[in-house]
């Protein structure tokens, strides 16, 4: 079965493993403007990956425990609010730094440069660290979900430590970097596919990513994949292939 990366709108993104099993990074989709309603409902979900504990990162995750209990990943602090509020659920607290193996499926966190408070009805509830996410995987090449992050210089690090081919940025700016400072994030990476985000889904955020690609230097545009939310692309040893069409 070829594995695929479909964006789900906003920072939503499906990652279906060549065996089958479905990873679902940052699910907001029941509220999300930008989800298709054909993709609002998920047949399948194997793990769930959280960068922080914002409304439109982790919305859907009480729904997901209900319905298929994957396993969930994250900040230990946002995994012990997020399972409290569950009431229940497989719930694999990490922190930056680390990296664990589950089923086969490595993930690590790296440090984002954001907030991470959980909506509750007195307010924010604390929720660790925000992260970006790695995972690493048979058969693919290795992905990084920046989640919603400023640029920050150590990507470098990111970039040594994990070799990621294929790096998922927030362009949209206001709650995150937008068109310039995420390409330097992509210059420090050094992806072979850099697929934007975080963008669209609200008027105040850049609606396109025009600007993004126009600053993007020559050598990097040719990696850009701004694809439209629901369309999937090919996920393969080498980084990425052409679009394919979403189940």
């Amino acid at each position: 079965m070829p594995a695929s990366i479909t964006w789900l709108g906003h920072a939503a993104f499906r990652l279906e493993l060549p065996d089958g099993r479905v990873i679902l990074i940052d699910p907001w989709l029941a509220e999300n403007p930008a989800c298709p309603a054909a993709l609002k409902k998920v047949p399948r979900c194997d793990m769930v990956l959280m960068t922080h504990g914002h409304f439109d990162h982790v919305g859907d995750v009480p729904a997901l425990v209900k319905n298929f209990n994957p396993i969930i990943v994250g900040n230990y602090d946002l995994c012990t609010v997020m399972q409290k509020r569950c009431g229940g659920g497989r719930f694999e607290g990490m922190n930056t730094g680390g990296t664990a193996e589950f089923d086969g499926v490595r993930v690590s966190l790296t440090r984002a440069y954001h907030s991470s408070g959980v909506d509750s009805p007195d307010g924010p509830v604390y929720g660790g660290m925000p992260n970006g996410v790695v995972v690493a995987a048979p058969g693919v090449a290795t992905l990084y979900h920046a989640g919603d992050t400023d640029v920050f210089s150590d990507m470098s690090l990111i970039a040594r430590l994990f070799e990621p081919k294929v790096c998922i940025l927030p362009i949209g700016d206001r709650f995150t970097m937008g068109a310039n400072g995420a390409a330097i994030a992509a210059e420090l990476l050094n992806p072979s596919a850099i697929i934007p985000c975080h963008y669209g889904t609200f008027p105040i955020l850049a609606q396109s990513a025009d600007g993004f690609r126009n600053v993007l230097p020559e050598h990097l545009r040719e990696r850009l994949h701004a694809i439209e939310v629901g369309e999937s692309l090919a996920w393969t040893a080498g980084g990425v292939g052409g679009v394919v069409r979403a189940d």
